[in-house]
């Protein structure tokens, strides 16, 4: 099997060593676009941040050609990457795919698996792809595959924007986050929100390897002091000193964040069903102040008073 891997990050190389593990040709992608030349792969990784698939899909054309015949594997975090790439290349040739292994990165840039988790595969057209299932049950690494991209994407969804955009705007790690009961509340609304634009979709929360995202997305209808209890150990185990994505982004100096295919894709689809999303709404946009200003940061940082203060948390 020849890989063509978009992203040379944590992700990418993760996946690409589980690959080359079971014998694939791996071959990564350069980061000019005018370096990119014609490769001939059966499977095309695209493992770069949700504001980077624009260039991604321009590095596969520019390699697979516009007539390309590799399946191209989406594991990136976020809602509506896929119907990109679809768009791009037809839903057939793309397989979705919701990564719940942390990753931590190594001395030479590449990922290694820092807790336990798996991956979920789901087809974004009418082909199963069983041949790409195959080679990642080969892996040895938690496997699922279901029929519902979008509900898996979704899903997965639920557990990228816990303790995320609020670690990120306060500038603090998800240890500190679970101490401070207000802002957790919020942690707990963006995900009510969540659930009730999913059931105006109609879509059905599904469990990801080691991730029981039903009992979360209930969970956090509960009263604060029973949430917080049940959940903040379970946080805290899976990513508490770790600085999650969205923090990533913004300790990095980044004018762009994943935050519009996060908290901002459930503000987006809640408008679209009509239903109501004031939190996310407002983590989306805090984060796209900070990223683009970088001043207005030292308004939040470590003040969480300040980001409680905001008009969107008192509308019901």
């Amino acid at each position: 099997m020849r890989v063509y891997v978009v992203g040379a990050g944590a992700v990418g190389t993760y996946l690409g060593g589980l690959l080359a593990a079971r014998g694939a040709q791996i071959a990564y992608a350069p980061r000019a676009a005018a370096d990119v030349r014609p490769v001939e792969a059966d499977l095309a990784i695209v493992a770069v941040k949700a504001y980077d698939l624009e260039g991604a899909i321009d590095t596969l054309r520019r390699a697979l050609g516009e007539r390309g015949c590799a399946v191209i594997l989406c594991p990136q975090n976020g809602v509506g990457n896929e119907e990109k790439l679809a768009a791009a290349f037809g839903a057939d040739a793309v397989m979705a795919c919701a990564l719940t292994v942390p990753l931590d990165r190594r001395q030479d840039g590449r990922g290694v698996a820092a807790n336990a988790g798996g991956i979920a595969l789901a087809p974004a057209g009418t082909l199963a792809h069983n041949w790409l299932v195959a080679a990642f049950e080969g892996t040895g690494v938690p496997l699922r595959v279901v029929s519902d991209y979008r509900a898996m994407k979704w899903s997965k969804l639920a557990l990228n924007i816990v303790a995320n955009a609020t670690c990120a705007i306060l500038d603090i790690l998800p240890e500190r986050l679970v101490r401070l009961p207000d802002v957790f509340a919020l942690e707990l609304r963006a995900l009510v929100e969540l659930r009730a634009v999913m059931r105006a979709m109609g879509l059905r929360a599904m469990d990801l390897p080691r991730y029981p995202v039903r009992v979360l997305l209930s969970v956090a209808s509960f009263p604060l002091p029973i949430a917080r209890a049940f959940l903040s150990g379970r946080i805290v185990g899976a990513r508490g000193t770790k600085p999650p994505s969205l923090l990533q982004d913004l300790r990095a100096g980044r004018g762009d964040t994943e935050a519009p295919a996060l908290n901002g894709a459930v503000v987006a689809a809640g408008r679209a069903h009509g239903v109501e999303t004031p939190v996310n709404a407002m983590l989306s946009r805090v984060l796209g102040e900070i990223a683009q200003e970088r001043r207005r940061w030292e308004t939040y940082r470590g003040k969480p008073e300040a980001l409680l203060a905001e008009p969107e948390v008192h509308r019901s």
